[in-house]
């Protein structure tokens, strides 16, 4: 499998503070479990203002490979599942993490093997954690090295059971065994033990959701899940704005000292991206949150910052960025796991910023990020779409910065440099 054509863009310098009101198109996160929890469910369900972008359209696909209906009516989409998931298909990943850990564990109750490809890039992402774990489970891995591209062959009689887990590389590694654990004969019990785990919140989203279906999940123990075997229930949802793709909007807002406004920010929620509220105010940005929405409005300058990402690392080159431009050194904390992600995230932000002049540090689990910037350069994207975010917020304030990809963002956000000029 082949990642689409790079295609390089200058990004736009801000001559005024940006003011403006954007909307954001629906979380990734809360759309791609609402897909997977409908293919699984006892009856036909409903996603309304579901994102349309490559990671969510890939797991449409592979639902669709698994043998769900699909109908797509603008924003609104029927998903029916099948009686009995279908085998013998192939499921391309792409580089959509969501995917290649979600969907295996639904696989596993196909009526056949199913053989799961990526994009090279993914080739190197950790999948380990999640074959053995199915193998445990009752499944097994054909062919494969431990690692994308595999196959994986199982039974609509699952046995299911309890696992133990070091799933300290992503958390998409204990949401996939419970999306689907209620479906095995047994339940899934998972059992995390390593490090600690990043991106709890996810996780946290991922039992609301079973939860809201109907289905039993015992969290009373730390780093302990218990699904019980059960229905899935048939709900329909509108999606949340995705919080993480509203970070580099609001984040230009504090680096220009303008005022952007988020219509739809939610009150509650359990998207990790909400946390960018209170980075911002450590940054020195003020933000207030109320019916209308979430609006940021930046001041004369950005502090640097002491911040623990462990939970929303997705914002770390948003954050990172920020820090460039701060006034003082920031330590970023939390985040070793992003070595992992569609790029070695740290590396990239350290060799990136280095371009452009500022002193980057790794350490074992995060950055240490002096502020020197000298001027514009070519940002590389590693096709990460985070990476061209991160880019696109520092071109606001630094001439000649040009993106060598900012068709990457469509993995999550395929209207992000439409959005960006709007914004301007």
């Amino acid at each position: 499998m082949s990642s689409p054509s790079p295609i390089r863009w200058s990004a736009p310098l801000a001559d005024a503070p940006v003011r403006a009101t954007v909307t954001i198109p629906g979380s990734k996160s809360e759309t791609n479990r609402a897909l997977v929890l409908a293919a699984l469910a006892t009856g036909p369900s409903t996603i309304a203002g579901g994102l349309d972008a490559r990671d969510t359209q890939l797991m449409r696909d592979a639902l669709r490979t698994l043998g769900t209906q699909i109908v797509e009516t603008g924003h609104r989409w029927l998903v029916t599942p099948p009686p009995t998931l279908r085998g013998g298909g192939t499921v391309d990943c792409g580089l959509a993490g969501t995917v290649m850990r979600f969907v295996p564990p639904v696989a596993a109750l196909a009526d056949g093997p199913v053989r799961f490809e990526s994009d090279q890039q993914a080739y190197a992402r950790p999948m380990r954690v999640i074959l053995d774990a199915l193998d445990d489970l009752g499944a097994s891995t054909v062919d494969g090295r431990r690692a994308l591209p595999f196959e994986l062959a199982g039974s609509p009689q699952l046995a299911g059971g309890t696992v133990t887990v070091d799933a300290s590389a992503s958390s998409q590694f204990v949401s996939g065994l419970l999306l689907a654990g209620a479906r095995y004969a047994t339940g899934v019990a998972v059992h995390h033990v390593g490090s600690p785990l990043p991106s709890l919140p996810h996780i946290a989203m991922t039992v609301a959701m079973l939860r809201e279906r109907g289905v039993a999940v015992d969290d009373s123990e730390p780093n302990r899940w218990m699904v019980a075997p059960g229905p899935i229930g048939a709900v329909d949802v509108t999606i949340e704005p995705d919080l993480s793709n509203a970070a580099p909007f609001l984040a230009a807002a504090a680096v220009t000292g303008g005022r952007v406004h988020i219509p739809g920010w939610p009150a509650a929620t359990h998207q990790a991206g909400d946390q960018i509220r209170d980075l911002l105010v450590q940054f020195g940005a003020q933000v207030e949150l109320d019916a209308d929405g979430l609006t940021v409005s930046g001041t004369d300058h950005l502090h640097g910052v002491d911040v623990d990402l462990r939970a929303a690392s997705e914002l770390t080159p948003v954050v990172a960025a920020l820090a460039a431009l701060a006034d003082h050194t920031s330590h970023i904390r939390g985040v070793g796991h992003i070595r992992g992600h569609e790029t070695d995230r740290l590396a990239a932000l350290e060799t990136e910023l280095e371009r452009l002049g500022t002193h980057v540090s790794q350490t074992d689990d995060g950055l240490t990020i002096h502020p020197r910037l000298l001027g514009g350069a070519v940002w590389r994207t590693y096709a990460d779409h985070r990476m061209a975010q991160a880019g696109a917020l520092l071109g606001l304030v630094v001439p000649d910065v040009e993106l060598d990809d900012i068709g990457c963002t469509a993995k999550t956000m395929p209207e992000f440099a439409e959005l960006w000029r709007a914004m301007l």
